[in-house]
């Protein structure tokens, strides 16, 4: 009884072993390779295409919390409409109103927003 109760652990012990053993050869193999001193142009800004100006740490103007907040709302609006879609024949004239409303006042926040000036950019 021990004997078959080990044998159906085998394949996990043998896959773990492959695994660590794949990820050790992998890590010796990079340390062995790889290139130990890069040259300026390998270690030089790329991201925005030129060197850092001021502290990382600057202030961000808060229009851009308020456009992201704004993202974040209406992705979250579409997430919601996707199921409700899905199951518009099973939930009724109450789910269909339900959605309404919510949208409703989604697009009075929005309103709201746009009259405020929240999404307007300098």
């Amino acid at each position: 009884m021990m004997d078959d109760l080990l044998r159906e652990y085998l394949p996990i012990l043998v896959f773990l072993g492959l695994a660590i053993a794949l990820g050790l050869i992998l890590i010796v193999a990079a340390l062995v390779v790889a290139v130990r001193n890069p040259d300026p142009e390998k270690v030089s800004a790329y991201e925005c295409g030129f060197n850092a100006f001021d502290d990382a740490r600057m202030k961000f103007d808060v229009r851009f919390y308020l456009v992201s907040i704004l993202f974040i709302i209406f992705d979250l609006e579409v997430a919601f409409l996707f199921p409700w879609a899905v199951s518009f024949s099973e939930i009724g004239v109450f789910g269909f109103w339900s959605m309404v409303v919510f949208l409703g006042v989604l697009t009075v926040g929005f309103a709201y927003e746009w009259r405020k000036g929240a999404l307007e950019w300098e």
